[in-house]
């Protein structure tokens, strides 16, 4: 691991806990669809939303369709609105601050379909070495149960 990216990690980690700590969870409704050979992942931040990205294993295209967010990806913070279009570079993990409601689409190539099968494909397993590992299932599950009731009252897409 480089140094920057130690440094990063260390800096989005301690986001990571207070989020965890202080913040009430919040339900980030997903929608999943499926072409040949991709996987299209849309996830509703609401505006007031802190949180951070999963890193992933591979580069992938994404997309902002609506809203506004403060993104830091460990050397830069920018501000990313709609419309927008930007590459995902492997490894890359972000704390981002949603100023508005915000729409974002990643596009991953993969044949798989099944959504376990996909996370263990494309994303790095990283747990927060300061964050009480209680307090982190607790949330991690409170927002999983939300979106999970959420996907099914709206039919997301699977």
């Amino acid at each position: 691991m480089s140094i920057v990216t130690d440094q990063r990690d260390k800096l989005i980690d301690q986001a990571e806990k207070l989020i965890i700590e202080k913040a009430e969870p919040v339900t980030l409704p997903l929608k999943h669809r499926f072409t040949e050979g991709m996987y299209i992942r849309e996830i509703f931040m609401p505006a007031g939303t802190v949180l951070t990205s999963r890193i992933h294993k591979t580069n992938h295209p994404f997309s902002i369709q609506k809203g506004k967010c403060n993104v830091y990806d460990g050397d830069d913070l920018q501000v990313l609105e709609a419309p927008h279009l930007g590459i995902t570079e492997k490894n890359t993990r972000r704390l981002i601050h949603v100023m508005e409601d915000t729409i974002w689409i990643t596009f991953h190539v993969t044949d798989k379909t099944d959504l376990a099968e996909i996370e263990k494909e494309l994303l790095v397993e990283r747990e927060n070495p300061i964050a009480d590992p209680e307090k982190f299932e607790k949330f991690h599950n409170e927002v999983k149960k939300d979106n999970e009731f959420l996907n099914r009252e709206i039919g997301g897409e699977s």
